[in-house]
C-alpha cells in the first residue's frame, strides 16, 4: 500500500494587524478539510509546532517595513514552492503605507517619544517589491470563500477563480439601489474590485475601497465626479488614500487631488482592462 505525501502550507506574518490570517481560521469546518489534504507545516497563528521548510505553499501576510522584514521575506521566498500574498498589507502595502507619502520619519515623531529607537524601512511596501510572488489575494481583510478557492487551486494544479468585476455590479446583484445616484453618497464602488459581498453600500454606506482597484479603474473620471457633487479636494483625496494608498492607482489619485484638485480626463484609464 503506498501513502500519498501531503503537500506542505506554512502562513507567514509580517507589519499586518493578523486580520487575513485569521480569516483562515474563520474557515472552521473547511479547515478542518484543508489539514486533511495539506500538512500545515508553520502557521503562529494556529500552533506552536512548527516543521522546516522546503514549502509548497505559502500564504503571506503583511507589508514590509522593517530591514529584517527585507531579510526574513528572501528567506520564505528561498524555502518556498509557490508564494502566495493574501491582504491589502501584502499585495500593497497596506494602511502602513501612508507613511511612504510623509518625509523620512515625520509620522513617527508624531507617534513616539523617542523616534530614535524605532528602526524601520523608509516605506512601506508590497511583498511584492522584494520578491517573486506567484499569486496575490486582495482585501482587507481578504474573503475567506476567496482563500479557499486559491488553495483548492494550488491543491488542483489550476488557476484560481477569482472575481474582476467591481463592486458596483454585486450592488447591482443584490438589489442594492446605487448611493452615489440616489443620495449623493461618496462611493469607491466603481473602482473596486469585487470581494465583500457590496457589504457598506448594503447598509448605505459607500464603499471604501477595501479590495483595491478593479481592472480597468478610471479613478480620474470618479474623481470629477466627487469634486462636481461638491466634495473638496482633499476629501476626495482622503477617500483614495487608506486601504490601498500603496497602490499606484489609488495613491497617485489621493496624490494629484491633494496637489492640485484636478482629476484626470474622464477617459483617461489608470489600468488596462
Amino acid at each position: 500500500m503506498t501513502t500519498t505525501k501531503r503537500p506542505t502550507l506554512a502562513v507567514w506574518k509580517f507589519a499586518s494587524c493578523d486580520g487575513c490570517q485569521l480569516s483562515l481560521l474563520d474557515c472552521t469546518d473547511e479547515l478542518l478539510a484543508l489539514a486533511g489534504a495539506m500538512r500545515i507545516a508553520h502557521f503562529n497563528e494556529l500552533t506552536r509546532n512548527k516543521v522546516d521548510g522546503p514549502y509548497d505553499v505559502s500564504l503571506v501576510e503583511g507589508s514590509i517595513s522593517t530591514p529584517a522584514d527585507a531579510e526574513r521575506i528572501r528567506d520564505v521566498r528561498r524555502s518556498s514552492h509557490r508564494l502566495i500574498t493574501i491582504g491589502a498589507c501584502a499585495t500593497a502595502g497596506g494602511i502602513q503605507a501612508l507613511r511612504n507619502f510623509a518625509g523620512d520619519g515625520e509620522y513617527a515623531g508624531a507617534v513616539y517619544a523617542h523616534p530614535e529607537f524605532v528602526s524601520t524601512l523608509s516605506t512601506s511596501t508590497p511583498v511584492s517589491a522584494h520578491v517573486a510572488v506567484d499569486q496575490e489575494l486582495q482585501g482587507c481583510p481578504i474573503d475567506r470563500h476567496q482563500l479557499l478557492e486559491v488553495i483548492t487551486a494550488e491543491l488542483a494544479g489550476r488557476r484560481p477563480v477569482l472575481p474582476t468585476h467591481t463592486v458596483c455590479q454585486q450592488c447591482k446583484g443584490r438589489g442594492t439601489v446605487c448611493l452615489p445616484v440616489a443620495k449623493g453618497t461618496p462611493c469607491l464602488g466603481p473602482v473596486t474590485r469585487a470581494g465583500c459581498g457590496a457589504l457598506c453600500p448594503s447598509i448605505g454606506r459607500g464603499c471604501f475601497g477595501c479590495f483595491g482597484p478593479s481592472e480597468g479603474s478610471n479613478t480620474g473620471a470618479l474623481a470629477g465626479r466627487l469634486l462636481d457633487d461638491g466634495m473638496a479636494p482633499v476629501d476626495a483625496s482622503a477617500l483614495f488614500a487608506t486601504f490601498y494608498a500603496g497602490d499606484p492607482v489609488f495613491g497617485d489619485r489621493a496624490l494629484a487631488l491633494a496637489k492640485t484638485g484636478e482629476p484626470a480626463p474622464v477617459d483617461d484609464q489608470d489600468r488596462p482592462a
